[in-house]
């Protein structure tokens, strides 16, 4: 990774400026105190793209599969977006590769968010609720964290029952800061975790 904040901003796989800005909200569900985060996204970002910006946000450490689960806005059609595999570990309905999907026809403000699962062992569930839309001022890095609260459980610490044993055990969990977030660049991540274009 590059030392210049600037670099690791660039949106997968490289866009011109967005014409307008997504406001989001995500909040992690099944928690024993709130933890929640805030943030500016591109409007021609995919699912990979907001994937990578809720990982980086919340401090998950992308180790896991993930997907989205949402109803299409004009068919009412359940849809899944992550990482395809062939296994059936997922079952039998089908995942949409998140890169190949901006995630604009999707979301609405006013509509019921849409479900992202980090860790299907641990089962993170986090709603993720479109706030509102904007034009794009020009100069503002994407994405940017706007504010939060709560700490993120550690991975692997057995879902929401066990970071709840886990943080009672803790004596002080400092404050979230969202000025300590920094994303990473989405084509980056790619050529970690698939080692190829």
């Amino acid at each position: 990774m590059t030392d210049n904040p600037v670099d690791k901003i660039v949106r997968f796989p490289g866009a011109p400026q967005p014409e307008f800005v997504l406001r989001f909200r995500v909040n992690l569900v099944l928690m024993p105190a709130p933890v929640w985060r805030q943030f500016l996204m591109p409007g021609e970002c995919s699912f990979w793209d907001l994937h990578v910006a809720i990982q980086d946000a919340f401090g998950w450490e992308d180790r896991h599969l993930h997907q989205f689960t949402l109803d299409h806005p004009g068919t009412g059609e359940r849809l899944r977006f992550g990482i395809p595999d062939d296994s059936g570990y997922h079952g039998v309905d089908e995942i949409l590769p998140g890169w190949e999907h901006p995630i604009a026809g999707y979301f609405r403000e006013g509509l019921a968010p849409a479900l992202y699962t980090y860790d299907l062992g641990d089962q993170w569930q986090h709603e993720v609720c479109l706030e509102g839309v904007q034009p794009y001022g020009g100069d503002e890095l994407l994405p940017a964290c706007l504010a939060g609260a709560g700490a993120c459980p550690h991975e692997d610490c057995g879902g929401p029952a066990g970071w709840e044993q886990l943080a009672a055990a803790e004596s002080e969990m400092a404050p979230f800061d969202p000025l300590t977030v920094v994303f990473d660049n989405p084509r980056t991540r790619w050529l970690k975790a698939f080692g190829h274009e």
